[in-house]
């Protein structure tokens, strides 16, 4: 049975790092427009896809909530998995991680955005 579920992209290794449950906060220079995120699938890619309309295959690894969003801290870099804090930024905090067992391939793109797969 296909189900819509909210996406959101990140560069490998990071996703895997959030289904293992050692990435705890999502780092943005933008905040969703709705909050809580329910069932946010974390897709996995290998580019930063950094201007619109740009798209690549990724692979979905995890359902996560996103409950909070608050302005990115210094101490919370190891939390982030980041290489260095800087000024600015928004940290999601996530939640209720799920990995995703049997992975499919599934579209990667820009910001939050819709797709249509099994149940994950």
């Amino acid at each position: 049975m296909k189900r819509k579920f909210s996406a959101l992209s990140i560069v490998a290794p990071n996703a895997m790092r959030i289904a293992q449950g050692t990435k705890t906060l999502e780092v943005r220079s933008w905040q969703p427009e709705h909050l809580p995120l329910k069932d946010l699938l974390i897709v996995e890619n290998k580019t930063f896809l950094n201007h619109t309309g740009a798209e690549e295959l990724g692979v979905a690894v995890a359902l996560v909530d996103v409950e909070s969003v608050r302005i990115w801290q210094p101490d919370e870099v190891e939390a982030a998995c980041a290489r260095y804090w800087a000024a600015g930024y928004f940290a999601w905090q996530l939640s209720h991680v799920r990995p995703i067992k049997n992975q499919v391939e599934v579209p990667a793109k820009r910001k939050i955005y819709l797709i249509e797969m099994d149940h994950a």
